[in-house]
Order: C-alpha cells, then sequence, then structure tokens
C-alpha cells in the first residue's frame, strides 16, 4: 500500500475515533476517542468514561481494547490499528504493549503522554503521529476552556 492511500485511510478512520471524542465532548469527560480497525474495518470504537463510570481506569483505550478482545475472541491485536484522538498515558501504553497492538496512530501529542515519559510501545507495533492533529488538539482545548470559565462562574 502507498503512503498517500495509508494516509488517506488514518485519515479516514481518525475521523471515527474524533468522533467519539466529540461524543465524550458532550458527556462532559475529557475528549478523547479511539477505534480499532482489523482488516481495515472498525471492530471497536470508546470514548473515555471516567466521570460517567466514576472508574480511574475507563480511559478510551482501555475500554477500545476491551471491546476489541471480546470481539476477536483474542488478547493479542498484532493485525490491528488503535486510532486514538490524543498520544496514549503511561497506563494505556501499557495495555497497548500487552496487547501487542500492530500500529498505533495518534492525533494531538500529550504532555502527559508516554512518549515524553520515555515510554516504549512493543517492538513491533509501529506508531504514526500528527494525524488531524490540529482538530484533536482543538477539541481537548476548547473541553478544558470551558472546564475553567465553569468553575470560575460557579
Amino acid at each position: 500500500m502507498s503512503f498517500i492511500s495509508y494516509k488517506k485511510k488514518d485519515h479516514y478512520f481518525m475521523k471515527i475515533a474524533f468522533n467519539e471524542a466529540i461524543i465524550a465532548f458532550h458527556k462532559n469527560e475529557v475528549p478523547i476517542g479511539a477505534a480499532i480497525t482489523y482488516e481495515n474495518a472498525v471492530i471497536a470504537k470508546a470514548h473515555n468514561l471516567t466521570e460517567t463510570l466514576n472508574n480511574t481506569i475507563a480511559h478510551a483505550e482501555i475500554l477500545v481494547i476491551n471491546l476489541a478482545s471480546k470481539y476477536l475472541e483474542e488478547k493479542y491485536m498484532r493485525k490491528c490499528t488503535l486510532y486514538v484522538t490524543l498520544e496514549p498515558c503511561v497506563m494505556c501504553a501499557g495495555a497497548l504493549f500487552w496487547a501487542k497492538i500492530g500500529r498505533v496512530v495518534c492525533g494531538a501529542n500529550n504532555k502527559k503522554g508516554f512518549l515524553y515519559a520515555g515510554i516504549k510501545l512493543h517492538p513491533k507495533t509501529e506508531l504514526i503521529s500528527g494525524i488531524m492533529k490540529n482538530r484533536c488538539k482543538s477539541l481537548i482545548k476548547k473541553f478544558f476552556l470551558l472546564k475553567r470559565k465553569k468553575t470560575y462562574i460557579d
């Protein structure tokens, strides 16, 4: 597959993850969305639900890994790609490592992410970043700006 068609495909699937982030935004969750593909089809999608579930580990990546694992009836995801709107945190990177996911495609960078912390994904995992970076970053910025304004108004 050529670089151009990979880029188009990555953009297409990142839009699905971004739509999940919008759903999270409207639920007053940190707007991070994720989707996992297998053989060019979405097999799972999720968004952050830490507030809704009152569960600190209900990150989009953890939820989508669980859904994909159930779908595949498999714990390893070597032939899968994760699309996520924000570079995963250290916890989620650990889950991706153990799931042995084939590819990770990120939107926005994260100063609290696994790369900043110096954590590595599985050696066979391919990492792509910057797909829809500006849109992903803008949604997260908007969320936290509104959070701060609400705090001052309340």
